[in-house]
């Protein structure tokens, strides 16, 4: 454990303590259990922060009381900003995080040690909590650029975000379907809310973004400059459905952002991952937790993409092994034989 690690516990225990919330024997049962998530403008930060209240029940808290939660006893989650997927994964495999959201893609090949990680041990150690929600590609440009395909890229300033994130693995994929690659465009690294104040600025002609739609800084974007959503449909949309599973064909419907017409894209799945090191019996009490009927209030009114979390699609397009907790829980419901 890093210092700055043992110092926020640390700190956060001393709040706790000083709070008169619990007994010092109270405090030695004490869980801190983070999610790494993503940039703080897009889905994985506010949906990682809701289900991080949801699982959470300090001690000394009353389980499902009014206003309370139906948390796992001990447990202080907290959602923590990341640079995405890839990220989140070398996180989890380091041990810097115990758990942590990513890309059914880039999970696969992580597990793997195919595709973006070929050449790199496979994470043998990764496993699957929960399968969340579908996470669109959206390509962004403003409605005059006359960006109409990917094609229409080459040449132009190109956001493809930051190197350890999903989207930046996603990109240079739509980009070899097109017959493109990073050096037919003129590519930056932008995140978030930086990526949107260039376009707006002229600083750049479009950008990736992959994520569960409504996302924040699109929805601000579109409020205040006309913009666009490019389609990844066509020829394009086949090769990568064709050559990879986990991508799909999927619409974003028209009103989505304010005055953007509807598009078709791909999407792939949000999945929350995190290592086989973690105990059986925390893991099914973090999957419990996050399937019962006051974690669904919660997902319900949290988050415009919480509605699509739901036990039903819980392992859908999962390529890598469910923990055992996970897997614990699961055969309890049904959903495994």
């Amino acid at each position: 454990m890093s210092f700055l690690s043992k110092s926020i516990k640390a700190a956060a225990l001393g709040a706790v303590l000083v709070g008169g919330f619990v007994t010092a024997a109270a405090a030695q049962d004490l869980k801190f259990f983070t999610i790494g998530t993503g940039g703080t403008a897009y889905t994985y930060y506010p949906v990682g922060g809701v289900i991080a209240n949801a699982i959470s029940k300090p001690p000394g808290s009353r389980a499902c009381d009014k206003g309370g939660s139906c948390g796992v006893d001990g447990l202080i989650a907290s959602a923590v900003s990341s640079r995405g997927s890839v990220d989140n994964i070398n996180a989890i495999i380091s041990g810097l995080r115990d758990s942590g959201f990513a890309q059914s893609d880039v999970a696969y090949w992580a597990y793997t040690g195919t595709g973006t990680r070929k050449g790199k041990p496979p994470a043998k150690d990764l496993r699957a909590i929960a399968a969340l929600f579908p996470e669109h590609i959206h390509l962004v440009a403003l409605k005059s650029s006359g960006i109409n395909s990917v094609a229409d890229l080459k040449g132009k300033r190109v956001s493809l975000d930051e190197p350890g994130s999903g989207t930046y693995v996603d990109a240079n994929l739509i980009l070899q379907a097109a017959g493109l690659s990073k050096g037919d465009v003129r590519a930056e690294a932008l995140k978030g809310g930086a990526a949107s104040e260039a376009l707006r600025n002229g600083k750049i002609d479009a950008f990736f973004v992959v994520a569960g739609y409504p996302t924040g800084s699109l929805v601000e974007l579109a409020s205040a400059v006309p913009i666009k959503l490019v389609p990844i449909d066509g020829a394009v949309a086949k090769a990568l459905t064709g050559k990879y599973g986990f991508f799909a064909s999927s619409d974003i419907p028209a009103g989505t952002y304010k005055g953007v017409d509807g598009v078709t894209t791909v999407a792939v799945g949000a999945q929350w991952l995190t290592s086989a090191k973690e105990p059986e019996e925390l893991i099914y009490q973090i999957t419990k937790a996050l399937w019962n009927d006051k974690t669904r209030k919660l997902l319900d009114v949290g988050h415009a993409k919480g509605k699509s979390i739901t036990l039903q699609t819980a392992l859908d397009g999962i390529g890598i092994p469910l923990h055992p907790g996970a897997e614990r829980f699961y055969k309890e419901v049904g959903l495994i034989k």
